[in-house]
């Protein structure tokens, strides 16, 4: 038998037994990880004692020394441990707490007593009994407990993603994104939790950790700020390409202008990120709350009724919207662009002259005439066409009345304005004057040329009626 004196100095008073637990928890583990061997076994014998076994290399009493463990550190990346000085932790909580405790590996069967220190009677301090093996051959490490319950178990448990029972959506070279499953959040450093928060939309498993986040992993690895994982976390969201996790955030972008999105949507390009993927993965719109309200909102009701999903999101994010493409190089879909391409792929609904009613035919004849009424410029115009459908107007919001198509060199009417002479004569000089003067809607030209036009016809008009004034006095001197 050997006395191994554990001399710890400073005790974790508040550690309660699922603390110390976790650290044997988080060193069976580590130890699955730097061996390769299959996962440690927690489970409770006939006489009610609690077993944590790993099937790696074995513990040997160097490892309560108070030295940092150099193949850790080296390998920080890739396990939980980070102080050597754990588990020494945790055989001071365990016996403050009433916790008997036997380990047993192929080097020793080892437990845990106060005596006093060697050369100094009135001195106790905690030792490690070191034994020789109750089994040499044996596999890996095994801890024994006596006195502690299955909360206990469950509790320490629960700092573990493995045991958290939470989904992980997706893997990349930075860490998991997790679907946690409460209303808390978890941020785990190589599955262990070390940050619970309120406010966050996804839980986090750190697998690449910073050196400032190293560096807070305090000695109880527990509590550690924001501020030293934040750049991980940020960079997980934005390595991220699910179509699950873009529905998820876009979800939650939309609950931005409420003030009720999580904390990772203060990151515009966490918000553009997952835009970018939905544009990839999804047939979608994105629209901002002033497009909703202005002359095209028309177009949104083609969208939904293609099926489109539909996403508000806010104006800062828009601008960038349009200065960017998604995850495979293509445009992303504001209203603009889903307008152009609509107007581009919307089919007309000709009808031909002698399709017509007596009525419309009549009302229609009177193309002829009132194009006389314009300059000459052969070929500007050469087909004036009927539609039973139109594309929406861009200003008004509702189906045309008339179009002019350029590039054809046409113009359609829509079929409703042959109802009266009125509203097609109306319709027709409104598109020849975008014919003949290559003018827009809304715009000075435009509106120059129609008071040009409007002046013409009224004085067709008065001098129409002077003439049959005129002729109606001759004739008067004859009656």
């Amino acid at each position: 038998m050997k006395k191994f004196d554990l001399n710890i100095e400073e005790v974790l008073d508040h550690w309660e037994t699922p603390h110390a637990l976790r650290e044997i928890i988080a060193n069976a583990l580590d130890e699955t990880s730097l061996t390769n061997t299959k996962e440690p076994e927690i489970f409770p014998d006939l006489e009610g004692n609690w077993h944590i076994k790993d099937f790696g290399r074995g513990l040997r009493y160097e490892h309560f020394t108070q030295n940092e463990n150099k193949e850790k550190l080296e390998n920080s990346k890739k396990v939980i441990g980070k102080f050597g000085v754990g588990l020494k932790d945790a055989m001071a909580t365990f016996n403050r707490r009433g916790v008997g405790i036997l380990i047993q590996s192929k080097y020793s069967d080892i437990s845990i007593e106060k005596m006093s220190k060697s050369g100094f009677d009135d001195v106790i301090t905690l030792h490690a009994i070191v034994k020789e093996p109750t089994n040499p051959n044996m596999v890996g490490t095994e801890f024994i407990f006596k006195g502690i319950t299955s909360e206990e178990i469950y509790e320490a448990k629960s700092f573990f993603l493995m045991y958290s029972g939470e989904t992980v959506l997706e893997e990349n070279n930075y860490g998991q994104l997790i679907n946690k499953n409460a209303q808390e959040s978890k941020v785990y450093v190589n599955g262990l939790c070390v940050a619970v928060e309120e406010n966050l939309l996804f839980s986090y498993n750190i697998t690449s950790p910073t050196k400032k986040l190293l560096r807070s992993l305090n000695r109880e690895r527990t509590n550690v700020g924001r501020s030293a994982y934040s750049d991980r976390m940020k960079s997980i969201l934005l390595d991220s390409s699910s179509s699950k996790f873009a529905k998820m955030l876009v979800e939650d972008l939309e609950r931005v202008q409420k003030g009720e999105a999580h904390d990772e949507l203060q990151w515009v390009d966490v918000q553009l990120h997952a835009c970018r993927i939905l544009n990839d993965k999804e047939e979608v719109l994105f629209l901002t709350s002033v497009d909703m309200m202005n002359s095209k909102s028309k177009y949104v009701s083609y969208a939904q009724d293609e099926g489109r999903r539909i996403v508000t999101i806010p104006e800062n994010l828009s601008g960038k919207l349009r200065n960017t493409k998604d995850i495979k190089g293509n445009e992303m879909v504001n209203l603009d662009k889903y307008v152009t391409e609509w107007n581009e792929n919307f089919k007309f609904d000709l009808v031909k002259e002698t399709e017509l009613s007596q009525n419309e035919r009549e009302v229609f004849s009177y193309k002829d005439i009132i194009i006389k009424w314009f300059p000459k410029n052969e070929g500007r115009v050469e087909e004036i066409l009927v539609s039973n459908k139109m594309r929406p107007d861009d200003y008004k919001g509702s189906e045309a009345s008339g179009l002019w198509i350029e590039s054809e060199k046409k113009i359609l009417i829509n079929r409703k304005q042959l109802r009266n002479l009125e509203g097609f004569a109306g319709t027709l000089i409104h598109e020849l004057i975008h014919a003949y003067t290559n003018t827009d809607d809304q715009t000075i030209e435009f509106e120059n040329e129609l008071t040009n036009m409007l002046g013409k016809l009224s004085m067709l008009i008065i001098g129409k009626e002077q003439i049959e004034n005129k002729k109606n006095k001759f004739w008067g001197i004859f009656r």
